[in-house]
């Protein structure tokens, strides 16, 4: 029978990619979690990583797996939540702003924990591109926004707090000649064909950190489609360097990619909080912020 520990030493690796953080994190030992992997492997009948150069990656067994994992941690943290009858007395409505990364990428699964632990809370969600939104919330439109708080706008007049960084890597093909490195730079990675990401003013901060080194890339072809984008990395047909948190090995049509470190490394992409200066957060918000706040630990 699978067991929440081997799940949870499971979701460790899969996030961390590395057994021995993984382990640090845990506070045990690396032998420990490669014993209770290996002993899920052999339950499920399947390999769930597969070694690489500095760590482990998914298999797409693994990556088919993560979600249940997840849900299966969900469920038991929704079964200690349901111990504590004082949520019953959390009521209102919270105006929520997402960006399109915070909101296919990070929010829906604390969201749903918070909405099935406080039903009497209504969450109403706006989604909108970052700059737009942060006038959303200096307006009052919506109460506080997930977004990217790395490129805030209106920085002065708003607060925020910091959820987690994403660093930026290199996407290339599996048979790509970059592939096989432990590192590449920048110069290395514009010397390919580019595909350029659209969403959440990726393009602007790809040919901005790029021009800073005196680089242009050569653009093969601009979308704002995340999954044409793999399916183009991964037939070889271009290369591009994006946040950690939006790589996925696999393409929809079966192509793998790999994701390689850059020595010059553009600034992470962080996801946080924002809310209008001196807003005091009501019950509902404190707890929804609670939540998306556990939501990365």
């Amino acid at each position: 029978m699978i067991t929440l520990r081997q799940v949870r030493y499971f979701l460790a690796v899969a996030e961390t990619e590395k057994v021995s953080a993984a382990a640090t994190n845990l506070g045990i030992s690396q032998s420990a979690i490669t014993l209770s992997i290996k002993e899920l492997e052999n339950q499920l009948g399947v390999t769930l990583f597969e070694r690489r150069v500095g760590g482990v990656a998914l298999t797409r067994e693994g990556q088919n797996f993560i979600s249940h994992a997840r849900n299966i941690e969900a469920a038991v943290a929704d079964a200690v939540a349901d111990m504590h009858p004082d949520r019953t007395d959390v009521e209102g409505t919270v105006k929520l702003g997402v960006t399109n990364a915070g909101a296919g990428y990070f929010l829906i699964p604390p969201l749903a924990r918070f909405q099935r632990a406080f039903q009497n809370v209504s969450v109403q969600l706006l989604e909108r591109e970052r700059e737009e939104m942060e006038q959303q919330v200096l307006d009052g439109a919506v109460d506080i926004a997930l977004l990217l708080t790395s490129n805030l706008s209106n920085a002065p007049d708003l607060e925020h707090r910091g959820l987690f960084q994403s660093p930026r890597g290199a996407w290339v093909a599996t048979n790509h000649p970059l592939a096989s490195r432990d590192t590449v730079s920048r110069a290395d990675v514009i010397e390919y064909p580019y595909v350029l990401y659209q969403i959440d003013e990726a393009d602007r901060s790809s040919r901005e950190y790029l021009a800073a080194s005196g680089l242009e890339p050569k653009v093969l072809f601009e979308t704002t489609s995340l999954e044409a984008l793999r399916s183009m990395v991964a037939t070889g047909q271009g290369v591009t360097i994006l946040s950690r948190m939006l790589f996925r090995p696999w393409s929809l049509d079966g192509g793998r990619l790999e994701w390689v470190p850059i020595t010059d490394a553009p600034p992470p992409m962080e996801i946080g909080l924002v809310w209008r200066k001196g807003h005091v957060f009501t019950a509902a918000e404190a707890r929804l912020v609670e939540y998306l706040e556990a939501g990365v630990r």
